[in-house]
């Protein structure tokens, strides 16, 4: 399995990152760490050989990004405000750096996943450039992030924010690409986040945006599952 390793000065974010590449060719598949994870997270975690076919025989290359939620949401110590002015640089280092690099590959098929806090990134991403986005994986997410907040509201925890930005979402354009993308919310029986996935799907379901939500029986929050979902939903079999 080919795999690169990346690193260079974000002029986005003010230091370095870093990135993992995994395959050669094929649809191209961002992946997004859990909360406060590295970039190397879904290496760790087997999810590589959970997607092992499809990235040997070209069919799918895999982008794994850094996160910056210590810096960003999970810096409780911060205002709320620079907590979601960082938030936006990662956006802008997501669009302008990592994004363009993806494309050395010519495929046009864009994908995004993650799981847990990863899930909120990939939706975040998807459905703020529905444009680059063919299809969202998300995995036992939350979309509303006003608790990372403590009260304070202004555009960059706004557009930020997935239950709010769609919600109001009212440009027919931007709607269309929106219903154009696949979209997979997944989420599980016996786990506290399962009302926000089924929150963010009536949201969609409101703005006519067709999708997929499924809701595993019992307790299906943790990376056996989440291996399983991968082999499940990524080619959008179901």
């Amino acid at each position: 399995m080919n795999r690169e390793y990346h690193r260079w000065y974000s002029p986005s974010l003010g230091r370095d990152m870093e990135m993992l590449i995994f395959g050669h060719a094929g649809a191209r598949l961002l992946v997004f760490p859990t909360s406060k994870g590295k970039f190397y997270e879904w290496e760790d975690r087997g999810m590589m050989e959970a997607m092992g076919e499809a990235i040997e025989n070209g069919w799918l290359q895999v982008f794994c990004v850094d996160s910056v939620d210590e810096e960003s949401w999970y810096a409780r110590w911060k205002w709320p405000g620079d907590r979601a002015w960082r938030q936006t640089q990662y956006d802008n280092y997501l669009r302008n750096e990592v994004y363009p690099l993806t494309q050395k590959n010519p495929n046009p098929f864009f994908m995004v996943t993650g799981a847990s806090f990863g899930a909120y990134h990939a939706v975040n991403f998807a459905f703020r450039y529905p444009d680059l986005v063919g299809r969202v994986l998300a995995l036992n997410g939350l979309y509303d992030i006003s608790d990372w907040t403590d009260g304070h509201h202004d555009n960059n925890v706004y557009f930020n924010n997935p239950v709010e930005f769609v919600r109001n979402e009212h440009d027919p354009a931007r709607l269309a690409q929106m219903k154009n993308m696949d979209i997979i919310l997944v989420t599980s029986e016996n786990e506290t986040l399962r009302g926000e996935t089924e929150r963010f799907s009536q949201i969609l379901w409101d703005q006519g945006i067709w999708h997929a939500l499924r809701i595993w029986n019992g307790w299906a929050h943790d990376w056996p599952y989440w291996k399983q979902m991968i082999g499940l939903y990524l080619n959008g079999a179901d």
